[in-house]
This record gives structure tokens, C-alpha cells and sequence, in this order.
């Protein structure tokens, strides 16, 4: 006879579907853990990618000894519209998708015009991987032209009212400043520099 008066606790059949759910738990629990580490690791990975770029670029842009920047300059670039021979207004503001190299000088600067050729290198090794816009103080478009007698693979433009150097703080020339897609201001290079090494484009390509 069956004994009525015995504890109805859990049966065997009940313990057997509860050791696979308490495994399902240890399993999801675990699952849960080596996808949190993985996400740690990830994490770690690209931070550590991000410096080593970083550290890459400060590396190829310190081969070119930039200069501090000014305070007024710790932040977006001053915006300007300038016109080529052509007549076409260029903006600093309309090349935001690409870094840009702009450079004031004048073709009366003994050091501008030794700059000149390796600036033209420069601008034919980024092709349209980055901009050089290379702002002439000269008072007209003839003294430019006479100076580039064949073209030239530089965007030239013309600011013989000097305002748009004056507004990075620049009265002497050549001044450079490396300008990153987002628009902001990222070095600066007082005086010339050897824009044909291979750092130069380097460090301007790899400002994002």
C-alpha cells in the first residue's frame, strides 16, 4: 500500500530535470564571463592600437620638429576663403575631409623659395590624399606666375593684405601649420623645413 502520510518532496524524475538546469546556469554564467573578458581584451587591443598609432605619428611628425602652438591656435583653425589664378575661392572649412597642409611665404623670401621645391614634392607624393594650400603674401598674381613659370602641383592662393597669416599669429614667412580633418589645428612649423622626406607625408596622412 502506498504510504498516503509520506512527504511529497521532489521525486527522482524532478531531480533530473533540475541537475541539467543548474548546468545550463554554470553554463550561461560562464559564457557570460569569457564574453566580458573578450570584450576586455578587445577593448585593451584598440586602445593600445590607437596609441601605437599615435605614438607612430608623433614619431614621424617629431622627424619635422614642429614648433609649440600658439594658445589662439589650440582649438579650430581660423577660417579663410582665398582665391587661386583662376578666380576659384577655396575655404579652409571646405576641405574638412582631408588633412591640409597650409603654408604662408612670398616669393621675395629667400627661405620660402628654398622651401619651394620640396613643398612641391610633398603635394606630388599625398596626391589628393591631403590638400597643400601654399598663401602667397605677394602683392599680385604676376610675381607668382613668373615664379612658377611651368605650373606648379600646389593650390596656390593670393592674400597681399596678409590678414589670413596674421590671424595664426604669423607676421614672418615660411610658417606651415598641419591642420587635421576635423579642422583643427595639429602642428605648426616655424621657418622652413625638407618637405620631401618621406616623414613629412608620413605625419600628414596619418592626422585623423
Amino acid at each position: 500500500m502506498p504510504d498516503k502520510g509520506r512527504d511529497k518532496g521532489a521525486q527522482p524524475r524532478d531531480r533530473k530535470r533540475a541537475v541539467p538546469r543548474a548546468v545550463g546556469w554554470r553554463r550561461a554564467i560562464a559564457v557570460a564571463i569569457v564574453a566580458l573578458a573578450t570584450a576586455t581584451l578587445a577593448v585593451r587591443f584598440f586602445a593600445g592600437a590607437a596609441r601605437t598609432a599615435a605614438a607612430a605619428r608623433n614619431s614621424t611628425c617629431g622627424a619635422l620638429m614642429p614648433d609649440p602652438l600658439a594658445p589662439k591656435l589650440e582649438g579650430l583653425a581660423p577660417d579663410f576663403e582665398l582665391a587661386d589664378a583662376s578666380g576659384k575661392r577655396w575655404s579652409l572649412r571646405g576641405l574638412r575631409d582631408k588633412p591640409v597642409l597650409v603654408s604662408f611665404w612670398a616669393t621675395w623670401c629667400p627661405p620660402c623659395v628654398q622651401e619651394m621645391p620640396s613643398l612641391e614634392a610633398l603635394a606630388r607624393r599625398l596626391g589628393d590624399r591631403a590638400t597643400v594650400l601654399a598663401v602667397s603674401v605677394d602683392e599680385n598674381w604676376e610675381a607668382i606666375s613668373k615664379f612658377f613659370p611651368h605650373g606648379t602641383p600646389l593650390t596656390v592662393l593670393l592674400d597681399p593684405s596678409r590678414e589670413v597669416p596674421a590671424s595664426y599669429g604669423t607676421s614672418q614667412f615660411p610658417e606651415s601649420f598641419l591642420i587635421d580633418p576635423s579642422g583643427h589645428v595639429r602642428y605648426a612649423f616655424i621657418n622652413q623645413r625638407n618637405w620631401s622626406v618621406p616623414e613629412a607625408a608620413a605625419c600628414i596622412e596619418d592626422v585623423r
